[in-house]
């Protein structure tokens, strides 16, 4: 079963006032460093629901889905 886990996110925003989010802080105390961005679309959550801005981020050599349903971040865990 995928469900929503909640973190806390540092996000940039460049000049045409688009965020970024730069770096994932999960509730452990393990910060995981967002490498690029590759993408970011207003879609769904297919697997825990919920819809907002989905960011495709590359963390180390794999992609994640980051979930921003205002005014909080998310990202799919699987139980």
């Amino acid at each position: 079963m995928t469900k929503k886990l909640y973190v806390s996110v540092s996000a940039e925003f460049d000049t045409d006032g688009r965020m970024l989010p730069s770096v994932i802080h999960l509730g452990d105390g393990r910060d995981i460093k967002i490498k690029k961005v590759k993408n970011a679309v207003r879609a769904a959550s297919l697997k825990a629901g919920g819809q907002g801005t989905r960011f495709l981020c590359c963390i180390g050599r794999q992609d994640i889905y980051l979930f921003y349903e205002d005014p909080k971040w998310f990202i799919e865990s699987y139980e």
